[in-house]
């Protein structure tokens, strides 16, 4: 774990490039600096790297995520360690233990360009997987303080297409519907306009029901895509 840890933060280094590192921190607006390394080129590294050093045990898992994360010096590091939990040979360790991470990474991360990559492909997977363990702990993070764990609640169910709770979809949304912070509102809007991909006259009947509450923003979202989409049934796969 220590070997791949190293390897991750050297490689990374390595690779950088101070002028595009400053670019980068200026578009994320973020105080953790750069190396300056481009995402394919972290998934690059990353991928030999894990290749050759591999999980003995879910506590390892654990250990090495959180710290490549927690620990990190420059945001590129951060991704190393989203990477290492998305990695396929770490498949085995998604399940419900690893959401009380995901939740600790959410909450340390505190910006989109984490927090939804956790949502989407960590805790939204594990949630599919496992509903009737995992969807008591959205529910609660659907009304927490914390602005990402709402915010993750709503949009954890992208990739769910026609397995998506619905149920849990309408708490989320209605539980955060009032909010005025712009994540919480393009995050409603986003996670309609996903699943209008699966059922446009839901999306469309949630939208009119909901017109004097939700606001521009979530309703032009959920919209975007609706106006030529079918009625009902499958979404043509160009629409992305």
């Amino acid at each position: 774990m220590n070997a791949l840890i190293d390897s991750v933060r050297r490689e990374l280094a390595a690779a950088g490039d101070p002028q595009r590192a400053s670019a980068m921190q200026r578009y994320m607006k973020s105080d953790m600096p750069f190396h300056g390394v481009r995402m394919p080129e972290v998934r690059r590294i990353c991928r030999a790297i894990f290749a050759e050093h591999r999980m003995e045990s879910p506590t390892a898992f654990d250990s090495a995520v959180s710290r490549l994360f927690l620990d990190a010096t420059h945001r590129e590091e951060r991704y190393a360690a989203i990477q290492l939990a998305e990695h396929r040979l770490c498949r085995e360790y998604q399940t419900p233990s690893r959401i009380r991470l995901y939740r600790k990474l959410i909450v340390a991360g505190a910006w989109w360009d984490t927090v939804d990559e956790i949502a989407g492909n960590l805790v939204g997977p594990i949630l599919a997987s496992y509903p009737s363990q995992v969807r008591p702990t959205i529910v609660e993070w659907a009304t927490d303080e914390n602005l990402w764990l709402r915010r993750t609640a709503v949009i954890a169910q992208l990739g769910a297409k026609e397995r998506t709770d619905l149920g849990l979809l309408t708490y989320a949304i209605e539980a955060n519907i009032g909010d005025t912070d712009f994540f919480i509102r393009k995050a409603i809007g986003w996670a309609l306009r996903q699943y209008a991909r699966v059922d446009a006259d839901w999306v469309r009947d949630f939208v009119a029901g909901h017109e004097t509450l939700l606001s521009g923003l979530s309703k032009r979202e959920a919209l975007k895509r609706i106006g030529s989409a079918p009625a009902s049934g499958s979404v043509p796969r160009r629409w992305r």
